[in-house]
Formats: C-alpha cells, structure tokens, sequence
C-alpha cells in the first residue's frame, strides 16, 4: 500500500512540473503562501492579479464611500439653453429682437436658431454698430432689412432709441440677446433700458437672455449723478456695476429707473456654469473697437481718453490698449491713427502720436487688478503741456465720469489714491443696493 502511494504522489509531482512549465506561458501565478497554523482563524486580504484588478468587496456594514466631486457645470449663455424660453416664445403671436452680432447660439446666430424652430419672429432692433456690429461708435444707424432672412431691421441709435408704439404692432414679447462687457458707458444697456420701457407702457413682454461680464468680478468707480444723465450714462450705479445684463435688467425694473415708474414683465433666462469670479473669453467682439480680451479689461480704465484730446487707440488696431498725443512729451511709443472699419474719422488722423502701449500687459495681470486704473490718466495729464485744452471743450468727459468731480480732482492734482477714497462712500450704497439682484454668486 505504501509502495503505491509512493508511486501516484510522483506521478503527481511530474504532471504538476510539466503543467506548471505550461502555464508560464500564460499567466504567472503568484508564489504560494505559506501556511501558517494560529490558534484563531485570520481574515485573508485578497491579493490582486497581475492581470486584472481583483474584486474587493466590502464587508457588511462598511460605509459607503464618498461620491466623486461633481464636474462644475459648463459654462453657457441663457441662449445655449433652449429649454428654459423655447416653449414660451413658441406660444408667443409675435416675437421682437433686440440683437447683434454677438446673439450666437453655438455657431448660429439666435435669428436663425429660432426661425428653424417655428418661432414666429417679426423684427429685429438694432442697437450701437447696428445689427452686425460694423458701424463706427456714435454712428447713426439706419433701419433696413436683413438680406439673410428678409426682416425688418428697427434702428435704436439714431432717429429714435425708443420704439413706437406702431414699432410693437403685431408683437407680443421682445427678446434682449447682446453681449454686455460691464461698464456704464457701454451703451447697449441704454438701449435696453428704453426698450422695457417702451414693453412696460405697451403691455408687452420682456425676456432678457443673459450673458456673462467679463468685468463682472468688480465694482468700482463714481456713481453717476443724475444731473449728468446721457445715453452713456442713464442709472445712478458706478462705471464697473460687477452685473450681468440680466441682472442689470432687474434693478432698472426693481428700482424704479423706467420712466414714471413703471415696470416691464421681465423674464430673465440665466447663464449655467457662472459666477462673477468666473473669467470669461468673449467668443465674438462686442462691438470693433474691442477687438480682444485685453481691450476689454481696458476699457473702464482707458474710455476717459475719449473725452480728452489724447488719442484712445481708435483708428490703431489696438484700440484702448494705446493712448497719446502729437504734443506729449513722455513715452517712447508712437502710433499714427488712420481710417479703418469701426473709425472711418479717428480722432487726430494721420497725426504721429506720442505715448504709451499697454499691448505687452497679459490679459489676466489687467483682469487680476480688479479696480478702474487712474494712473494712465493721471500721470498723462500731469505730463501734457497744455492742461487747459486737455479736457474737450463739450466737457464729454463729464458724462463718461458720470458728473464733474472726476474732472475737477485731475486738474487740481489729485492722487489716485486720494480720488478712489472719495468713490467708497457711493459704492459701499450701491453694492447693498445690488445685491437685491445677483443672480449668481
């Protein structure tokens, strides 16, 4: 008995050598444990395979493990959101558009994305550059019909800035889409103003798609005074008001600022994935003289210019990223303004201007500064050699400033420090009055 024993455990012993020198080839198997004899019987932690991650199952009653992170939302206008309006403006008789070229859904323009899902669009309102954003600034622009799809264009810059009420025939909801970039002097919130309230006394809807700031991370600047009230400044709110055009919607409505008091029924369709820390690169220019991001986060700061007779960069494709003059005595850059689309009459055209480029500044070090920059203007007047012809004689600047203590501060050589210090009291008002209605964080 013992011999045959002998002889089945060698034949064993040979099948498994051979076996073990075939299975090489396939998978190799990890070295046997040991066993070990314990007085009390141990739990055994699986070992992972070398080709595929073991499964590992939790015990009874183990806690469930902490869900991932949710990805944040992506970023979107309240137009790539159709269905938050799309049912309501399908139901509508008549649908009016206050539009221009920045009023793109994806690569489409709103017009068309709407007119490919039935709704029934009547008109479209054209504000500042018109409704392809190619007229100069200040240029009147002139009603006409849109060659793409055969509706009337209605002018708000020129003749009128309000429509009629023969303007509303027919219609029963009017949709604001234009990308806004957060300073008072940037008129298309002037037109929008005068169209709730054209809404409000003609019992027509308002429906506001917003749209992100990309200067909504601040607030900052003089508070308009109402005495200097002009389509480049029409609400008592600081020069950067850190709200996006719906937001801004809301406060024009819920503070009373339409005329007589009355207010339109708004709508607001907010943006998905924002918050007014959140940068935001502008897909398409917001009108020509703000070509780019750097512009953009320039312009609060570097408008004042247009209300001197210092160049702001129009005619220049480097538009409120250079200022200077024929007659400056300091800076080392030069540039000469000449027609082009967007300034067919720049301010001292074919002059050899004196000055200074912010060209090399990163958009992100201008944006981080979070703050109107009075250096440029300050230290400019401070060097110009005729201080009393610096301010144009229509005083123009006044109404960038929103009133004439800015004026008054710069001449009587004030710091910056000094003139920002005078700003806290209105903006401290006016942030508490804001926040009645943000929309996002």
């Amino acid at each position: 008995m013992v011999v045959k024993v002998k002889i089945f455990v060698a034949i064993v012993v040979l099948f498994q050598l051979n076996c073990g020198s075939l299975s090489k080839k396939i998978v190799e198997p990890a070295p046997a444990e040991p066993e070990v004899q314990v007085s009390e019987p141990k739990e055994e932690t699986p070992q992972p395979s070398e080709t595929a991650p073991a499964e590992v199952k939790e015990p009874a009653g183990a806690e469930e493990p902490e869900p991932a992170e949710p990805a944040p939302p992506a970023l979107l206008p309240g137009a790539a959101l159709p269905d938050q309006y799309m049912e309501q403006l399908k139901q509508s008789k008549g649908v009016a558009l206050l539009v221009n070229q920045t009023s793109m859904v994806g690569n489409t323009h709103l017009v068309d994305t709407l007119l490919r899902q039935g709704i029934k669009v009547a008109k479209i309102f054209a504000p500042e550059h018109g409704f392809r954003g190619a007229a100069d600034a200040g240029e009147k622009v002139r009603d006409g019909k849109d060659m793409q799809t055969g509706l009337p264009i209605i002018s708000l810059y020129g003749s009128r800035s309000k429509p009629t009420a023969e303007d509303f025939k027919g219609i029963d909801i009017v949709v604001f889409d234009i990308q806004d970039v957060g300073a008072r002097f940037y008129t298309y919130i002037s037109s929008m103003h005068y169209v709730m309230e054209a809404c409000a006394e003609q019992g027509v809807r308002f429906m506001v798609m917003d749209r992100p700031n990309p200067n909504g991370h601040y607030v900052d600047g003089p508070i308009l005074d109402l005495e200097y009230q002009s389509f480049v400044g029409m609400h008592p709110v600081p020069i950067v008001h850190g709200m996006t055009v719906g937001e801004y919607a809301r406060m024009i409505n819920g503070e009373g600022w339409l005329a007589n008091g009355v207010q339109c029924e708004l709508t607001v369709v907010p943006c998905a994935g924002y918050s007014h820390d959140t940068p935001y690169a502008l897909p398409v220019a917001p009108s020509p003289n703000l070509p780019n991001m750097r512009a953009i986060y320039l312009y609060p700061s570097t408008c004042f210019f247009e209300g001197t007779v210092a160049s702001e960069g129009r005619g220049t494709s480097h538009q409120f990223q250079v200022y200077g003059h024929p007659d400056y005595p300091e800076g080392s850059f030069t540039f000469t303004p000449v027609p082009m689309p967007g300034a067919r009459y720049p301010k001292l055209e074919g002059l050899l201007c004196r000055g200074y480029s912010l060209v090399a500044r990163h958009p992100d070090s201008i944006r981080a500064e979070a703050k109107i920059n009075l250096s440029y203007l300050v230290e400019f007047y401070r060097n110009f050699p005729d201080k009393d012809n610096f301010f144009l004689k229509n005083l123009f600047f006044d109404k960038l400033a929103g009133g004439d203590a800015l004026r008054k501060q710069v001449i009587a050589g004030k710091t910056e420090e000094e003139i920002r210090e005078s700003w806290q009291e209105g903006l401290e008002g006016f942030r508490k009055m804001r926040e009645k209605y943000l929309l996002y964080e």
